[in-house]
């Protein structure tokens, strides 16, 4: 699971705070991510098609919905909040509260993606799934909790990695048999 390392590793390095020295790079690693976190949703999608047609789209949707809120923060948060403080202005605690919200509405739509996904996965591997199945919706929630600050958020999307992993090697038996 590329996207969750990838967020991960780059999370490393985001600043904890942002401040005017750390600003143009607060901006420019959130265009970077840009096009990574939407990839989160790919996930539950993924191990749903294989499971059940109904339950895919149902994920397809909740995904639909992460990407395009979840994106909202990171354009606003990251990237708008980001330029105004580099080039001086005012108006952050705006931009923030606002991407606050709807980056909330996007996380909870991957809680509910990655629920709905594990289910589908533990209905058909059993036990086997129930590690995988822990790491990913505790994953996503840390996630919500966290965005991708170190470490809270760089774990979470270690754990999201792992966890789908798990998942993905609970199901081969199971698809074997």
């Amino acid at each position: 699971m590329l996207p969750p390392v990838l967020i991960g590793l780059i999370g490393i390095t985001h600043p904890a705070h942002l401040t005017f020295g750390a600003s143009g790079y607060w901006r420019n690693l959130h265009v970077v991510l840009m096009p990574l976190f939407p990839l989160l949703a790919l996930g539950p999608w993924l191990a749903t098609r294989a499971i059940d047609r109904t339950y895919a789209w149902v994920a397809l949707v909740l995904g639909f919905v992460y990407a395009c809120f979840y994106t909202a923060l990171d354009v606003l948060a990251g990237i708008g909040a980001g330029s105004l403080k580099h080039a001086h202005e005012t108006g952050t605690g705006v931009l923030f509260g606002q991407a606050s919200d709807l980056g909330h509405i996007g996380s909870v739509a991957l809680i509910g993606a990655n629920a709905l996904a594990a289910g589908c996965v533990l209905r058909i591997a059993g036990a086997r799934a129930a590690p995988g199945t822990a790491l990913t919706i505790g994953g996503a929630y840390g996630f919500m909790e966290n965005h991708v600050y170190w470490p809270g958020g760089v774990l979470s999307m270690f754990a999201i990695a792992a966890g789908w992993s798990l998942l993905l090697l609970a199901l081969r038996p199971a698809r074997a048999a």
